[in-house]
């Protein structure tokens, strides 16, 4: 397990400009944390570190997925069942984008055992009240 403490918003980006790097499809990174921890931010950097920084990146929340020439960006919170993954795409992503998975646990039986899991938590008196602190396993 690999662990960072992100003091600020600058030093989030920085990180996942280089996690970026890292990533070339097939790969799936799951982001797990509550609301407001900042999943969205670490996949709108990743995107824009991979397809410029002037792409757009709109959340996925209601649209449940957005697509960026094998970028696939998932936000999984209001889907209930697992049933519905294959509808929107999922199992294809998988098998052929970098595929980021928010919400990722409704997806947990069919996400490949190589699955990155990035877990985002607040680190309090770690760093600061606005840090994060970030689990890769």
């Amino acid at each position: 397990m690999q662990e960072f403490i992100l003091p600020n918003l600058d030093a989030t980006h920085k990180w996942a400009r280089e996690f970026a790097k890292q990533l070339h499809a097939p790969v799936t990174v799951a982001l797990h944390g509550d609301l407001g921890m900042g999943k969205s931010e670490i996949a709108r950097t990743i995107i824009r570190a991979l397809r410029g920084e002037d792409t757009v990146v709109p959340s996925p929340t209601f649209t449940i997925v957005q697509n960026y020439d094998g970028i696939s960006h998932f936000d999984l919170y209001r889907i209930t069942d697992a049933s519905e993954l294959e509808e929107i795409g999922l199992p294809y992503a998988i098998q052929n984008d970098i595929t980021l998975v928010e919400w990722p646990d409704v997806a947990a039986g069919i996400l490949p055992a190589d699955t990155i899991h990035v877990y985002i938590s607040s680190c309090g008196a770690d760093c600061c009240d606005t840090g994060r602190k970030v689990c890769i396993k």
